[in-house]
């Protein structure tokens, strides 16, 4: 498995301008041979607490349309962040789309007290990603949770996926935590972080894979966009750090 994770400045409330971003990405990662594609949490809209009622929609949006072509085209999973309207509020998800299959998704069922002015705790169809290597979910808070990461390892977890919106503070805790968790349940991780300014915070970028001895394989600056992507067989990890200056105006003539 060659695993993804994507670095992004998300634009507050623009989910059209978000997609497009995404799917910037997305060619990026494929270019580089990426076959499972993680963002961070509520990576379409920002992570925006105040304005994510309004912005919650259904994994079925027609908007998210091209993720679903590119992923029965190349054959690649992929994971964007999204508000997501249930019967009891507003999830904070991760909505999936692979090749020729039904839309997923995974809804964070361990809230911060900070969120629950906001949002609900998810029921989920999913917990994990694929089978062979089995891969768990988690978004921010829950890798702060003792049962979220043993559950995982219990079930047979062989690589953890975290999106996350975390400060420079918060961020500097979850590596310590997920240093602890890869080398107590010998998972690889991946995780996801944003950057730039969110709800009332600065996000702390420093999106990062460790192997599963717990040894930090690659880790991006904490103010650009970039993407990390790593094969599970190989231990190869490739690294892209897109300035603005740069990034912008290279989108269509990517880095290499």
């Amino acid at each position: 498995m060659k695993i993804c994770v994507v670095q992004t400045k998300p634009i507050k409330g623009d989910i059209q301008g978000n997609i497009e971003n995404h799917l910037t990405f997305i060619s990026e990662a494929l270019a580089l041979g990426a076959d499972t594609i993680i963002f961070p949490e509520l990576s379409i809209t920002g992570y925006e607490p105040e304005l994510a009622e309004a912005l919650a929609t259904t994994p079925e949006d027609k908007r998210f349309d091209p993720f679903q072509d590119i992923s029965n085209s190349a054959q690649v999973t992929i994971g964007i962040g999204v508000p997501i309207k249930s019967e009891a509020g507003t999830c904070i998800s991760l909505v999936f789309f692979q090749p020729y299959q039904p839309r997923q998704t995974y809804s964070k069922k361990f809230l911060h007290a900070d969120e629950e002015p906001f949002f609900v705790g998810g029921h989920n169809n999913i917990s994990f990603l694929s089978q062979k290597p089995k891969v768990a979910l988690a978004i921010c808070y829950e890798v702060f949770v003792p049962q979220h990461a043993q559950d995982a390892s219990r079930n047979g977890a062989e690589i953890y996926l975290a999106s996350v919106a975390k400060s420079v503070k918060g961020m500097d805790k979850a590596l310590e935590r997920l240093t602890e968790v890869s080398k107590s349940y010998v998972m690889t991780i991946g995780l996801a972080n944003c950057v730039g300014f969110s709800d009332n915070f600065t996000c702390g970028g420093k999106s990062s894979i460790w192997n599963n001895q717990g040894d930090l394989l690659g880790q991006l600056n904490g103010t650009e966009e970039g993407l990390l992507v790593f094969n599970t067989t190989t231990q190869e990890l490739i690294e892209r750090q897109y300035p603005d200056y740069a990034y912008q105006q290279t989108v269509s003539n990517p880095i290499k």
